[in-house]
Order: structure tokens, then C-alpha cells, then sequence
């Protein structure tokens, strides 16, 4: 058991609910908090806390921050119900949504006058590794930050990247790994539906290209979700349009051009106006199969 901790995370989705039980499971008293009461009253029947987060605020030592975006986190820690004056000297916040770094920034600035550590923490690991307590974190803060967050920092990764002794680092990182696995993703429907236009079956892809030069991880853990035609959201298509969107500010800020992202980008729009915003995000498959004339696996029509 890790040093014992009261933690609180916010937002109960499927990366965010792993790393709750993650932290349950290293013995800490834990309370978990959504915008929907499904997943609360889950999490309280399985060992979570059961009080009101907000009566406890002065207790926490730890707020994990696992919510959709920038504006989310904000909201948070300085809405109109915001937690961050109300956190006592020294809790540490562990910021995990993917962010503008300019953004992590300014929030490390606004907590630290309420005396409150920031960890700029945005994750990667899917929501299999949350559950099991082996995130990747690409983290950046003060040394003091890391030190108050390794208890929590220990019960929810396998490797933590310390990017950096300020905010901002650890989010610029995120982006470029959003970047490659955004247009990974893509890629990989494209490769697999182009195979499907010369007979090649999106089973044979998975078992042949997964174990050839022009695999990524992204394509063995998305590609059999279309060779099955499961499109049950692990990680849904409404990520991509703001993660790519950060990446192309990011590079416009700088000059940078992104063809390659923009590209990837064009095509998550195309699938958010067919519907497919809250399918798992392999469903960009269907812009193609639409484009085409392809039937995927699974396809009634």
C-alpha cells in the first residue's frame, strides 16, 4: 500500500474512472465526481467515498482533473463552484485533459495564489492501462508538485515523463503525441479501407500488417474494433476535432505548417457531421467506406 491519501478526481469517464479505482485500489479514501450520477453511484457502491466533495475540500491531498478540455478544467478549479480556494495549502493538482500549454501555464499561476501545487499531467495509455494503474504521464511542474503528487503519481502510472520544473512542458509533449496518434488513427482507416477496395478483408489487414513495418499501436488497438464492427466509444470520435484543433493552433502560433493534421482533421469533421461524434473513434472508418461505396463489418445496411 502507497502512503495513505484523500484524493478527489473529477470527471468519471472511462480514463478518469480507471485512475479513481486505481487510487482505491492503493488504499486511498477516494471520491469521485461526474457531471452524470451513473458513475458516481458506481464508484461509491465499489469502495469510493460517499460524502460531498465539496465539505471535504480541506481534507484533500490530491485532485485528479480528468475532464474533456481546457474549459472544463477551468471550470473546476475556478468556476463558479471552483475547488482551488477552498484546497488547502500544499494539494496538489494533477491537470490530465489535453490542453494548450499557454493554458496549463496560466492555471499553474492562478492555483499557486491559493497556495495550491500544479502538475501539468495530460495521460496516454487508453482506458485499460487507467484501470490497471499503468498510465504513461507526461508530466512538468515544480519539484515541489512532483513530490506531493508521486503517492497519486505512483498508484495510476507505469512511467511518468518529468518534462519540465514549470507547466506548459508536459501539455506541449501531449500535443505531439495527439498529432501522431490522431493521424494514426486516420492512417490506419485509410489503409485498411483502401486493402478493402483490393480484396484485402479488414481480418486479414489485423493479422498481417500488425506484425509489418507499417503498423502502430494505434492501428492494433483500432483495427480490430472495425474488423468487428464494434463501435462502442473506448475513445470517441469528438476527441479528435479538439485535440487536432489544439495542435493546429499550437503550429499556427509558431508558424508552423500541418498538412498532415490538417488532413486528419478534415476527415474527424466529415465523421462528427455523419453522426459518428460519440462512436469510438475507428468509426472514421465509415468516412471512407461511405466515400466508396464500401460495406464494413457489422454494417446492416
Amino acid at each position: 500500500m502507497l502512503d495513505q491519501q484523500t484524493v478527489a478526481v473529477f470527471g468519471l469517464g472511462s480514463m478518469g474512472y480507471g485512475m479513481a479505482s486505481s487510487c482505491l485500489n492503493a488504499g486511498f479514501t477516494t471520491f469521485g465526481i461526474d457531471i452524470t450520477d451513473k458513475p458516481m453511484e458506481q464508484f461509491r457502491a465499489e469502495g469510493g467515498s460517499t460524502g460531498n466533495v465539496h465539505d471535504h475540500l480541506s481534507e484533500l491531498d490530491a485532485v485528479l482533473v480528468v475532464v474533456l478540455n481546457a474549459a472544463q478544467t477551468e471550470a473546476v478549479l475556478f468556476g463558479e463552484n471552483g475547488i482551488a480556494p477552498s484546497l488547502k495549502k500544499g494539494t496538489v493538482v494533477l491537470a490530465c485533459a489535453t490542453v494548450p500549454p499557454e493554458f496549463a501555464k496560466d492555471m499553474e499561476n492562478r492555483c499557486a495564489n491559493h497556495d495550491v501545487l500544479y502538475l501539468d499531467a495530460p495521460i496516454s495509455g487508453g482506458a485499460a492501462k487507467a484501470a490497471s494503474g499503468e498510465l504513461s504521464i507526461m508530466a512538468s511542474g515544480s519539484p515541489s508538485a512532483f513530490t506531493s503528487a508521486k503517492p497519486v503519481l505512483d498508484a495510476i502510472s507505469a512511467t511518468v515523463f518529468e518534462l519540465g520544473d514549470a507547466a506548459g512542458a508536459g501539455s506541449a509533449m501531449k500535443a505531439v503525441n495527439q498529432l501522431l496518434a490522431g493521424v494514426h488513427i486516420a492512417t490506419m482507416a485509410e489503409a485498411l479501407t483502401f486493402g478493402m477496395t483490393q480484396g484485402v478483408t479488414p481480418e486479414k489487414f489485423v493479422d498481417v500488417i500488425s506484425q509489418c513495418a507499417g503498423t502502430s499501436w494505434m492501428l492494433e488497438n483500432r483495427a480490430p474494433h472495425i474488423a468487428n464492427g464494434d463501435y462502442t466509444p473506448l475513445s470517441q470520435i469528438n476527441i479528435w476535432p479538439k485535440d487536432l484543433g489544439i495542435v493546429l493552433d499550437v503550429a499556427k502560433s509558431v508558424g508552423f505548417s500541418a498538412p498532415i493534421t490538417s488532413a486528419a482533421l478534415q476527415q474527424y469533421m466529415v465523421a462528427v457531421g455523419m453522426g459518428l461524434g460519440k462512436e469510438d473513434d475507428a468509426s472514421i472508418a465509415k468516412v471512407y467506406a461511405r466515400n466508396v461505396g464500401l460495406k464494413l463489418p457489422g454494417d446492416k445496411a
